[in-house]
């Protein structure tokens, strides 16, 4: 039966691509299995295993059919291998980029941590007879205090928190602390608090422990070297954790801190007064608790996407309508990063899958990473591969390419840079304007805001002759101002900064166009301009600013109007010199995606649309001999739900029981292809005596596989069952796909 979404094109391992036509997935199989025998003779992928072997061109030099599936596999294995090297480098990107925007903090945790160790232990430990008995230690009120660091998410949903708790344990561990988690479902009424020592026991002891005794932990923790390293529990999400559960773990550890230190860490997603919303009061008072709040989910999205779409790990990008898309999904998925990187993935996927060249995408990260023989073959085998493309209508040749992908993929990351380092750029000036990158990108990747300066740089355009791929990319376009646009207010922001600020966006600037050297050498000229301020200021004199405290009028004094004017027109050039669209740019499609509707059909679905095709189409699923040789029939091999609901369509939006039921035994009972198949193969007597019973099915069988087909359409909800009005009809619920 098929899904009820759209499928998510998946690439397989690398060990299982010989067999990939054999590896259905279950709810693709919309026709029977053959006999054991028959496979044997007419299994399609032994036949190209063994055609595999034989020259690929006949003896008249014309490619047989063969060779050319044998090339598609190729192509979709290099396809394969490409997308897991761009993902894997994407996925290490984010991991990175999200450890670092949350390392300040987790410091920040490390060492407040260590100073509630040693504020544990200046209250002094326990001698060894104490230590050794089976109970906690009789202690002063003061004494039972268990030090707490309520972390805020900012975070609706936990599933963003699993990853930044994972980072913030291994970065305790690091830090020679023993380090356990609880999840929401350990603290629950059902797990109670046997389940929480339990999971306590299995992580620092790593060893199973039938007894949940805070005495275990006490003996372990006096062998791994007492007082020496702090004991850290993490709770991910106190909100969704029972109160009286949580507040009786609490009591408990509180009771067992002199002879064991622990420090409490729990993740708070909505406010700081949550504790006291989800504890009990006596737990509360056990409790000295600290804040450490996290970057906000914007933020977190803001770094993923300048890190991946802009500085350009792996030169995949993104169309303007697909970013609007994924924009307006991070919005109604209430802001979860987790969904937002799935449908960067799913994009990817889509990539890969659809273009034939965008195995070439691998070209850069093998160059950076692998310098080695088998690297130097594979970049071979691409360039072989990718030259049988060139010469397709869908990529018109460009003068100064030499026919060469290599060269064009180079004059694309060579745009790509300029045109990342300029959006930073406006970044920059946005952010004090509280201008969201995804909102600046998605406006910068509009291909309707960008014209051509000049009607003749037009005419060539729409000629697409004369012009070379590096002219092509280098071409100057205007930008239609809006007003209510973000980068017409970035331009116009730099008119309102002060002299202090106007530094430091320049010396940012000078950063980040670095890998630019045409951009960079003017940064750098405006800057020395700046600090000269043409014989009317000093470098001294801009530092002299910062310092003056003594009114709030001198900490905002503006430089002369000369100076921000060309600051503002250096903005204003580099928008028009290298913020060409992506979409414009020849052969963006090797590196760009932009069919938002198949984005949004794999993450949002079409399930009835989706099942329709599948059930009408699945010749191309199944990819049989006889089903492909005879589309415009059913066969009775064919499975009974696509008999069924390929005979519906017969009808209107009533289907007589009778009749339907009529036409599926006609077709089930149908010889067809089996006894051509069997007098092909030369039956023997006893296959002869079988194909009567083979044809002579009782009604009672077809009648109940016709019951079971009926069944599953309603299921699906492709059909309403029959009513007490009329019990010989069923409606037709879905028309058309």
């Amino acid at each position: 039966m098929a899904p009820a979404a759209a499928p998510l094109v998946e690439f397989p391992l690398p060990s299982t691509v010989e067999n990939i036509e054999t590896n259905f997935e279950p709810f693709y199989v919309l026709h029977k299995a053959p006999s054991r025998k028959n496979s044997r003779k007419t299994n399609p992928c032994g036949k190209l295993r063994k055609k595999a072997k034989l020259s690929p061109s006949g003896p008249n030099g014309i490619e047989n059919p063969e060779t050319e599936e044998r090339d598609d596999s190729t192509l979709e294995h290099l396809r394969m291998e490409a997308f897991e090297l761009v993902w894997s480098r994407i996925e290490t990107t984010i991991k990175d980029v999200l450890r670092d925007t949350n390392v300040q903090v987790f410091d920040d945790i490390c060492r407040w941590v260590y100073k509630a160790f040693d504020a544990i232990r200046s209250s002094g430990t326990p001698s060894s007879s104490s230590a050794s008995r089976p109970f906690p230690i009789l202690t002063p009120a003061d004494c039972k205090i268990l030090f707490t660091g309520l972390v805020l998410t900012k975070n609706m949903e936990v599933v963003d928190d699993l990853l930044t708790f994972e980072e913030l344990g291994s970065h305790l561990k690091s830090n020679r602390c023993h380090v356990a988690s609880l999840s929401s479902q350990e603290l629950s009424a059902k797990s109670s608090i046997d389940g929480c020592i339990k999971s306590l026991l299995r992580q620092l002891l790593k060893v199973t422990v039938d007894s949940a005794d805070m005495f275990v932990l006490a003996s372990w923790y006096r062998e791994q070297g007492y007082y020496e390293n702090p004991v850290v529990v993490i709770v991910e999400d106190i909100e969704r954790c029972c109160g009286s559960v949580l507040s009786d773990f609490i009591i408990m550890l509180s009771e067992w801190i002199v002879k064991i230190p622990i420090i409490l860490i729990m993740g708070v997603a909505t406010t700081i007064d949550a504790p006291s919303n989800v504890l009990r009061s006596n737990a509360l008072q056990q409790l000295c608790p600290s804040k450490f709040v996290l970057g906000s989910p914007t933020e977190r999205m803001e770094a993923v996407v300048e890190a991946v779409l802009l500085r350009h790990c792996c030169m995949f990008s993104i169309g303007h309508k697909v970013a609007i898309f994924l924009r307006k999904y991070f919005l109604n998925q209430d802001g979860t990063l987790t969904s937002f990187i799935r449908a960067m993935k799913i994009a990817c996927v889509q990539h890969f899958s659809m273009e034939p060249l965008s195995f070439m995408l691998v070209r850069s990260i093998v160059e950076e990473e692998n310098k080695d023989g088998n690297r130097a073959l594979f970049l071979e085998v691409l360039s072989k591969h990718a030259s049988d493309f060139l010469s397709d209508s869908r990529y018109p040749l460009v003068e100064g390419t030499g026919n060469n992908l290599g060269n064009v993929l180079s004059e694309l990351e060579r745009w790509q840079k300029g045109w990342s380092a300029v959006v930073q750029c406006l970044y920059q000036v946005g952010k004090y304007g509280k201008v969201q990158l995804l909102d600046l990108l998605c406006e910068a990747l509009d291909p309707q805001l960008f014209k051509p300066i000049t009607s003749e740089n037009s005419s060539r355009l729409q000629q697409g002759k004369g012009m070379s791929f590096s002219s092509s990319c280098e071409l100057q376009y205007q930008f239609s101002s809006r007003k209510d646009g973000y980068i017409y207010q970035a331009i116009r922001k730099v008119r309102d900064l002060p002299a202090e600020l106007l530094h430091q966006l320049l010396v940012s600037w000078e950063k980040i166009t670095g890998c630019v050297p045409e951009i960079h050498e003017k940064v750098k000229d405006l800057l020395l301009a700046f600090k000269l301020g043409d014989g009317k200021s000093s470098e001294k004199a801009i530092a002299d600013v910062s310092k003056r405290h003594a009114s709030q009028k001198d900490l905002f004094i503006k430089y002369p109007k000369p100076m921000i004017e060309k600051a503002e027109s250096f903005l204003s050039s580099l928008v028009s010199e290298h913020m060409r669209p992506i979409e414009s740019v020849p052969f963006h499609e090797l590196i760009c995606f932009k069919d938002v509707r198949k984005l949004q059909l794999a993450l949002i679905g079409d399930p009835r649309r989706r099942i329709q095709v599948d059930l009408l189409e699945f010749q191309k699923i199944i990819k049989c001999t006889c089903c492909n040789e005879n589309r415009n029939s059913l066969l009775p091999c064919a499975h009974d739900s696509t008999i069924m609901y390929n005979l519906a369509q017969e009808h209107g939006d009533l289907i007589n029981l009778h009749d339907w039921f009529q036409s599926f035994k006609t077709v089930v009972s149908h010889p067809g292809t089996k006894g051509n198949h069997r007098t092909k193969q030369g039956s023997t007597p006893k296959k002869k005596k079988d194909k009567p019973i083979l044809e002579n099915k009782s009604d009672a069988s077809i009648q109940a596989r016709f019951c079971t087909a009926v069944t599953e359409l309603q299921i699906t909800g492709l059909l309403r069952m029959p009513s007490k009005r009329r019990p010989d009809y069923v409606q037709r619920v879905a028309f058309g796909l």
